[in-house]
């Protein structure tokens, strides 16, 4: 593959872009795998030697790309029905279909999925008979044996389209089966039909998007891929190999300034230990599928691998969360510096003076509430959760909370409700197995942090700083052991999305595996200087991926115009007199300094691109985003090209502003 040729040693321009968002000459609604065709054309004509596309596999009726249904199964929403070779006397509904959407701003993910589900039945019933013929004596046969996950996939699916689209969590019958079962399932003559609906659909999305991974390729433009690290807990992979997840945990991410209780993502994490005993088979399949498309692929998360914030199931949030794997803080850990049976319980169980259930609510309230009803909201809380200490106005958590969502579950007004979440993470340790502890995050704001010596403070933030370096010991080897097999399993070249509090071990292992790392432009600062200035570009790593946005970001203007220090930037790039009001003046010079990062790949939001040109400026800059972190709605993950591939190929400024980019030496060292 390219990945180990020539091209991936280059220094490239590259264009990132969501297959959904693809306007083609004969995509039906939203962009599909054969739109690729098309844009690496655009793309060659710009001298971009890289495509960078968000996950493409299926997610169902979730819009979320990293929401996976599996790791395998490609998403039917980017099929061309019109390719189908069962579909000529279809090209009607085909064609009707395209019309009903092709004017929307940004397609409209849940309607389209279906009118493409409802029109794919039809397709298949007519040619019910032969795709059976097929499946027996036929290419679709011999499709089948070489892909073995898409029966458990296909069982999958037609169990949870059954059971109304629930979580196997909450199916009456199969939430558990084994290989045995799945494989009795899935030659259960009953449901025949059903399950080779699914073998069907997917042997026609590998055809398509093997065939433009092949132009691309064929153009000499590398086509990266995005691997999220995590599966959704509500996926095929997970419901039908349980024992390489461990489901009693939730994965995500620690408080910080913009998440004060943390990110609570619900994904599961994985049982390493069970994965080593089988030698990552689930992975290595997962990166030998992948290599039939991407010379390229981005690990997203890539702290994952060497060590997971992860949170109880009892929990909403992930503030009392801890690292895994990590040297724990032991019972005889605490006894050492002096701390007895009593003030270990004080240090790691919660303990709540009265008078702060009774201020919480009323402050919850902002005075709406009438002491009556403060009172009485009071009084249901010590009641439902709480037992008072001997006579002391001092109050423990009873013993069946368990977590944020058993408080939720009392049937307490919001303030109460709030005012004892905040309560239950007002301790310095958590214990999560018996005699075994992890610092809670913000433990220094908490009451029994505050009621030590400062003989204590100290001998304690010894222990926890010693703990730390071991812990990051075992991240390291656990990272390097983690992503040597990877990059060994595969022919295509990783790159990491290593954003977010990176401890030093991970740019360590990233360089020393060749992995490239995540440079985004306005968080590449020196933060522990003074003004937290920005790194030149001369300074930026070889092995690394330069890029001014994200798709979970603000695009460049919309950063520029609402969110920048515009003049620290200005004089970070040495131009002044930079335009405070973005325009295709702006972003030529930003895209152009940018563009001389010495970085391997220095890639760009198609968004980004298109303001070159003053002609594709949507009237709001929010509008152009790919996805708002933190909400659920209909915007997200549903961008749209403001016009077909063919008419951004007629716009001479976009192309001839865009081709310079590709032109531009690395900036030198100062």
């Amino acid at each position: 593959m390219a990945a180990h040729g020539v091209l991936s040693q280059n220094r490239l321009i590259g264009v990132v872009v969501p297959v959904g968002a693809l306007r083609g000459s004969e995509s039906t609604g939203v962009g599909e795998f054969l739109d690729l065709i098309e844009f690496a054309g655009l793309c060659a004509g710009i001298g971009a030697g890289l495509i960078q596309i968000l996950p493409v596999n299926d997610t169902g009726y979730e819009s979320s790309p990293y929401s996976a249904l599996t790791a395998f199964a490609l998403h039917p929403l980017y099929l061309r029905l019109s390719a189908l070779e069962e579909a000529p006397s279809f090209a009607g509904d085909i064609k009707e279909l395209g019309k009903r959407f092709d004017r929307e701003i940004r397609f409209p993910y849940y309607q389209v999925l279906r009118a493409k589900m409802e029109l794919l039945r039809r397709i298949y019933a007519a040619a019910g008979p032969s795709i059976e013929k097929d499946a027996e004596t036929g290419a679709l046969g011999d499709w089948i044996r070489d892909n073995p996950w898409v029966k458990s996939y296909a069982v999958f699916r037609r169990l949870k389209e059954s059971n109304g689209e629930w979580s196997w969590k909450e199916w009456p019958r199969y939430r558990q089966p084994d290989s045995r079962e799945i494989d009795a399932l899935w030659q259960d003559p009953a449901v025949r039909g059903e399950h080779l609906f699914w073998a069907w659909l997917q042997k026609a999305l590998d055809g398509q998007f093997s065939r433009a991974a092949k132009a691309i390729r064929d153009m000499g433009i590398l086509l990266e891929g995005d691997l999220p690290i995590l599966m959704n807990e509500d996926s095929c992979d997970v419901w039908s190999n349980p024992d390489i997840f461990r489901l009693d945990l939730s994965a995500g991410a620690p408080p910080d300034m913009y998440s004060p209780a943390g990110q609570n993502w619900g994904f599961p994490i994985y049982n390493w230990e069970a994965q080593a005993r089988n030698d990552y088979r689930w992975w290595k399949d997962r990166l030998k599928m992948a290599a039939r498309y991407y010379d390229a692929y981005r690990i997203d998360h890539v702290l994952g691998f060497f060590r997971i914030w992860a949170s109880s199931r009892a929990d909403h949030s992930s503030a009392l969360g801890r690292y895994i794997p990590y040297v724990p803080v032991t019972r005889e850990d605490l006894e050492e510096l002096g701390f007895d049976q009593g003030r270990i319980r004080w240090l790691s169980r919660p303990h709540v003076p009265g008078g702060e259930i009774w201020e919480g609510i009323r402050n919850h309230w902002g005075g709406a509430g009438s002491p009556a009803e403060t009172a009485a909201e009071a009084e249901r809380c010590f009641a439902l959760a709480l037992n008072r200490i001997d006579s002391e106005d001092l109050w423990l958590f009873k013993d069946h909370i368990q977590g944020e969502k058993d408080i939720s579950a009392l049937g307490l007004l919001p303030a109460a409700e709030k005012t004892l979440i905040q309560a239950w993470h007002n301790r310095l340790f958590y214990e999560y197995t018996e005699g075994t502890y992890f610092p809670v995050w913000y433990y220094r704001h908490s009451r029994a942090y505050a009621s030590l010596s400062e003989k204590e403070r100290t001998a304690l933030e010894t222990m926890l700083d010693e703990r730390r370096r071991e812990s990051e010991a075992i991240w390291e080897k656990e990272g390097e052991k983690l992503l040597s097999i990877l990059a060994a399993s595969s022919s295509m070249l990783p790159c990491a999305e290593d954003l977010g509090a990176v401890p030093g071990c991970v740019p360590r292992v990233l360089s020393k595996l060749k992995i490239l790392g995540l440079r985004v432009i306005r968080w590449f600062r020196r933060w522990d200087q003074e003004g937290q200035p920005y790194i030149p570009f001369g300074e930026y790593p070889e092995l690394s991926v330069c890029t001014p946005a994200v798709h979970d970001s603000s695009t460049l203007r919309e950063w520029w115009d609402t969110e920048a220090d515009q003049e620290s930037f200005a004089g970070f790039i040495g131009v002044p007199s930079l335009p405070r009001i973005y325009n295709p003046g702006t972003a030529k010079i930003i895209l152009k300094h940018a563009a001389a990062a010495v970085s391997r790949f220095r890639v760009f939001q198609i968004q980004d691109l298109l303001h070159l040109s003053r002609s594709w400026y949507a009237a709001d800059p929010a509008s152009e985003r790919i996805n708002v972190p933190g909400t659920a709605n209909e915007f997200n993950w549903t961008y749209r090209l403001p016009v077909s591939i063919g008419e951004l190929r007629k716009d001479s400024v976009f192309v001839q502003n865009a081709r310079e980019l590709a032109d531009i030496k690395a900036e030198k060292k100062k």
